[in-house]
């Protein structure tokens, strides 16, 4: 399939999809014209809802109604996510909670323990990781309820989802463990993500269910050095398919463990990267989706 020329296509584009966020209407016309000039923009050519490869079907799933799952929504939320994974695969994989804030007044008068995560509960990719003593960024937190990740992205999920600060011990007792995110199809576990050092040098690598590692990566760089397979893997493939059985399609379930024996839910993603993230190299993305999608 042909890709678009990147260098011009990128610089029209690039602007037009800054002035599409502001203009396009908050419905779900909007969201399909910023979807599209969006995957245009990522990955250099025209997107198929029919076409099953890996950011394709995320594009059919963004745009189409499936987003809109009442699962898949209350899903999105980091703290009813783990009332639907206690009721679906037990207590043990739940991350426990030590507080949820739901206001900037008790983000204010909130005493934060020592060693926690601080992440709000509507939105992808923001977090915070408090170290001993260290001081809070309650400005920074408080902000966050000013927030809608839908508008910054179009993922109809986030849309109505209730602002609030979700606080949770730090898993292991470090920062930077690794992340194990298992992309589900049809209920079935295909492909494991790892990511490492997340909030260092970001590199990932890529597997299938029996470990052997993958010649790709998508958006970050591929980790050079050998990865070992956790002891745990069979368990979170199990749990991971249990979760993923309640959702049609696509959906991927992410993990902590410690690669001995524990193994906890960290969260449900429906729409990874925002469909926005090109493999690398980028014709992988064909091999890749026959692995997931049987092709």
């Amino acid at each position: 399939m042909r890709a678009y020329p990147r260098s011009w296509l990128r610089k029209v584009l690039g602007v037009l999809r800054k002035v599409l966020l502001v203009l396009l209407p908050e419905n779900r016309f909007g969201d399909a014209v910023f979807s599209w000039v969006n995957f245009v923009f990522d990955h250099g050519r025209l997107p198929d809802r029919n076409r099953m490869w890996f950011n394709d079907v995320l594009y059919a799933i963004k745009v189409s109604d499936e987003i809109l799952d009442p699962l898949r929504v209350l899903t999105t939320d980091k703290e009813y996510v783990k009332l639907f994974v206690r009721a679906v695969v037990g207590e043990k994989y739940v991350v426990p909670t030590i507080k949820v804030l739901r206001s900037k007044e008790e983000v204010n008068s909130y005493q934060f323990p020592p060693n926690v995560v601080i992440k709000p509960t509507h939105m992808s990719g923001r977090v915070i990781f408090k170290e001993g003593d260290a001081p809070v960024p309650i400005s920074e937190i408080q902000g966050w309820f000013d927030q809608n990740y839908y508008r910054e992205t179009r993922e109809a999920n986030y849309r109505f989802l209730r602002p609030k600060v979700i606080v949770e011990p730090m898993l292991f007792g470090r920062k930077g463990i690794e992340d194990y995110k298992v992309f589900c199809y049809n209920g079935r576990p295909r492909l494991i993500q790892v990511d490492i050092d997340r909030f260092g040098i970001h590199r990932r690598k890529y597997f299938d269910i029996t470990w052997r590692e993958q010649d790709f990566s998508i958006l970050y760089p591929k980790a050079e050095n050998a990865f070992p397979r956790p002891m745990t893997l069979d368990e979170m493939l199990a749990v991971a398919q249990g979760i993923a059985s309640y959702f049609r399609g696509l959906v991927r379930v992410d993990f902590y463990t410690d690669g001995v024996e524990r193994v906890f839910v960290g969260e449900i993603t429906h729409c990874h990267g925002g469909g926005h993230e090109p493999f690398l190299p980028r014709e992988a993305e064909r091999a890749a989706s026959e692995l997931i999608f049987d092709l």
